[in-house]
């Protein structure tokens, strides 16, 4: 089997909480007759993303030392680089029912036990002092800061295990960082470009990433199929949009479709850094920052995204962000471009806004070829109409 030296996780190692075997059967014992939380949906996403070292070097939700510093300075107490406070919030009567030192059992939504917190602490959330600073507004039509303030007021803090993994809808493509790394090792791949989304990939996206595969070894795609905003396309409906791009125009050799179990924040620069984090943890060399990289609306300028990156120590992170500017299709070029490469004013180009690509969609009609791949509108319309 070929072997290649993978790029260090953050903070140095891989982390793993997930319990197997005699270990797991003594904590599903353990958990008969302790207090226990249900975890939303963004809960149980982190709990997963903390176990399996997605989040590493986080080995359990922040306690107040480390969530104080990650708002106002974007790391962990010990100065290690993390953007977004990954917490464990509570109502006031679910604490009161707790006691630090002891262990919480955790359940999913649907009632099934997936993990154990040792609880170490609990604390007051600041959720405008954390919308200020992490989301950079205070706005609650923003979804990031209406899921903030409408979480509980109480936090708790401590290490976690990993019990039971929820079924994935997409169970050959959800990758652990450990799984996702032999994947690479087995390739031969030394260097390996992530990029992140959660809409369908269209032209300029396309684009991109072609642009990066020139420059490394492999394209790891990982659209996030966590949480997201109800006017997002599903989860399924983008995969299958992936699935059938790739068969007809990638090469089999240098592409890796995953998905990236992660809730979206749409907290703009931050989240840019938590993803290129993950990329990194995933075993990823570079990343893909794009326009407005986990933004939404107008909270955020056009390359907050990539600007944020200049801010870093060369020691912060082991990843290199790959800048790319907004692209587009210019009928004169007769190709995809950027403002870098075409010389045209935006007359020239073709430019196409979602609401305007969903009226076509829904109306049967597919977007121009430039803009999006036959395959791929096919793909979109059916889910469109079915819906």
């Amino acid at each position: 089997m070929p072997t290649t030296s993978l790029i260090v996780p953050h903070g140095g190692a891989l982390i793993d909480r997930v319990l197997h075997g005699q270990a797991r059967e003594e904590a599903l014992a353990r958990a008969h007759g302790i207090p226990r939380i249900t975890l939303t949906e963004v809960g149980l996403a982190d709990l997963e993303l903390i176990a399996t070292g997605v989040f590493s070097p986080l080995t359990g939700f922040l306690g107040r030392a480390d969530y104080e510093r990650v708002v106002a300075e974007a790391r962990l107490a010990d100065g290690t680089l993390w953007p977004i406070p990954i917490t464990l919030p509570v109502s006031e009567a679910e604490a009161s029912q707790l006691r630090e030192g002891e262990p919480v059992a955790l359940y999913a939504p649907n009632g099934r036990l997936v993990g154990l917190l040792e609880l170490r602490e609990r604390y007051a959330a600041n959720p405008a002092r954390e919308a200020a600073d992490v989301y950079r507004t205070t706005d609650p039509a923003h979804p990031g800061v209406a899921r903030l303030y409408a979480q509980g007021p109480v936090l708790l803090g401590g290490d976690i295990w990993l019990i039971d993994r929820l079924a994935s809808p997409f169970p050959a493509l959800h990758l652990t960082p450990a799984e996702s790394r032999r994947a690479f090792a087995e390739r031969g791949w030394r260097t390996v470009v992530g990029f992140q989304t959660r809409n369908p990939v269209h032209r300029a996206h396309e684009y991109i990433q072609k642009a990066a595969l020139e420059l490394v070894d492999g394209l790891f795609l990982h659209p996030l199929v966590g949480a997201t905003k109800d006017d997002d396309l599903p989860a399924e409906v983008r995969v299958r949009s992936y699935e059938v791009l790739l068969q007809g125009y990638y090469p089999a050799t240098r592409t890796l479709l995953a998905v990236f179990p992660a809730a979206m924040r749409y907290a703009g620069p931050r989240e840019a850094l938590l993803h290129a984090i993950a990329r990194q943890n995933y075993g990823c060399t570079h990343f893909i920052v794009g326009r407005d990289h986990a933004g939404v609306g107008s909270y955020y300028g056009t390359y907050d995204a990539q600007r944020i990156f200049d801010t870093l120590r060369p020691e912060d992170l082991a990843i290199t962000p790959l800048r790319f500017e907004h692209t587009f299709y210019c009928r004169t070029c007769a190709g995809v471009a950027s403002s870098r490469t075409c010389p045209h004013e935006p007359s020239h180009h073709l430019t196409l806004s979602g609401t305007k690509v969903r009226e076509l969609l829904r109306s049967g009609e597919a977007p121009p070829p430039e803009f999006t791949r036959p395959e791929v509108a096919r793909v979109l319309i059916e889910a469109l109409q079915a819906a």
